[in-house]
């Protein structure tokens, strides 16, 4: 099974169910509530992968473990980010061949091209066009980019990592054209971080934004972030990218083992 991103199951090439640590089958996400997974970044880590095979066998389990979308970078063939036409759509074939339900959402991020017209002209060579796309509101040129996007038919997913993002974000004009806003407080102290995903959260809905919000923070901070974010009715993102550990703080395994935790949070975080 796969789950669309209102969290409804559909069809996904007949993959067996994931198992806990103990071998034991869990079960499927029974949730509305939106679970994102961000399989890679410029993670270091054994099982943050990078190839096209190695990133579309993880989304497929992460699928399977509970996860509605897929947030993902592309990495050329020495290892290194990239926006690149070809290597992402070779990335975006192959999860879609195992996925074809799922949503996929790719980077855009100024770290990988950091000038913003030749970010712009890579982007705008895209062959195959993901589902969605990250684009971070405190970068040179992101307008324009989100523009060029909207244009092609790509959904927008605003990411705010800072209190000066959501005001900049606010004053674009971009905020109910966007499908969702990403709340992501750089923050690796826990209440650091919950208290700036407040401040952004405050200033997003005070501008009378309703679009649907996903909240994540980095390292130990996400699962105070995600904690948070559910109490208030927020969608969460997790995965290698974000985070390495699990709630109680011992090591996840994989991206599979992150999406079950967040899974289980989800659901001790459902109405009676």
């Amino acid at each position: 099974m796969c789950a669309d991103e209102r969290g409804l199951t559909t069809g996904c090439g007949g993959h067996p169910r994931p198992a806990d640590r103990h071998g034991k089958e869990r079960p499927f996400l029974p949730s509305p509530t939106f679970l994102q997974v961000a399989l890679n970044g410029d993670r270091i880590h054994p099982a943050a992968p990078r190839t096209p095979t190695g990133i579309a066998e993880a989304a497929s389990a992460a699928v399977r473990a509970g996860a509605h979308s897929v947030h993902v970078h592309a990495f050329d063939q020495a290892g290194r980010e990239t926006l690149d036409a070809a290597a992402c759509a070779e990335v975006l074939r192959h999860i879609r061949r195992v996925c074809p339900h799922t949503p996929v959402s790719l980077t855009t991020s100024a770290t990988i091209v950091a000038d913003p017209m030749e970010r712009l002209r890579v982007i705008d060579g895209w062959t195959v066009l993901p589902d969605l796309v990250t684009v971070n509101q405190g970068e040179p040129g992101i307008i324009a980019l989100c523009e060029l996007l909207l244009s092609r038919g790509v959904a927008l997913e605003a990411g705010l990592l800072t209190s000066d993002d959501a005001r900049a974000f606010v004053a674009s004009g971009l905020g109910e054209r966007c499908r969702r806003v990403l709340i992501e407080p750089l923050d690796l102290d826990p209440e650091a971080a919950v208290r700036h995903a407040a401040m952004m959260e405050d200033i997003v809905v005070s501008a009378g934004i309703s679009i649907q919000q996903v909240h994540h923070g980095y390292g130990v901070a996400c699962w105070a972030v995600n904690r948070r974010a559910l109490e208030r009715g927020h969608g969460i993102r997790t995965g290698l990218e974000d985070v390495t550990v699990l709630p109680d703080g011992s090591p996840a395994r994989d991206n599979t083992d992150l999406v079950m935790a967040a899974g289980a949070m989800v659901r001790a975080h459902a109405p009676a």
